[in-house]
């Protein structure tokens, strides 16, 4: 059974986004802070994330990129109540991260959990410029 890491501060969505994933047959270790997902994250295997990029104390976008320091092939969702993302030009860290905007409906999550899988499996294309 897979495990995501869920790491949001708002435990309405965290524990939405966990029923969906355990009724799909994930594994599901949650997290309130960036701090408890790192620490969760250091501690076991995990084969994806979900993290919120506002968290009320850090920001998710600094968290992802230590979960991809660690584990570099990492599959990632980021979910915002924001309308656009680039995180492409954030930071090589956050290349190949899939972006899902909040709300969502249980069936995007699960199409961006995939997509987050297939990101980090697909070559990725280095700019000839």
């Amino acid at each position: 059974m897979p495990r995501i890491i869920v790491v949001d501060d708002q435990k309405d969505v965290r524990t939405m986004i966990s029923m969906v994933l355990r009724v799909n047959h994930f594994e599901v270790v949650e997290a309130a802070s960036a701090a408890a997902g790192l620490r969760a994250f250091g501690e076991a295997h995990f084969d994806a994330a979900i993290v919120d990029v506002f968290l009320d104390e850090s920001n998710g976008l600094e968290l992802v990129a230590c979960m991809r320091e660690l584990v570099p092939e990492l599959p990632v969702v980021v979910v915002s109540g924001m309308a656009a993302f680039d995180g492409v030009a954030m930071s090589d860290d956050l290349a190949r991260v899939v972006y899902l905007q909040k709300p969502f409906r249980p069936a995007e999550l699960l199409r961006a959990v995939a997509a987050a899988g297939a990101a980090v499996q697909a070559p990725q294309v280095v700019g000839a410029g």
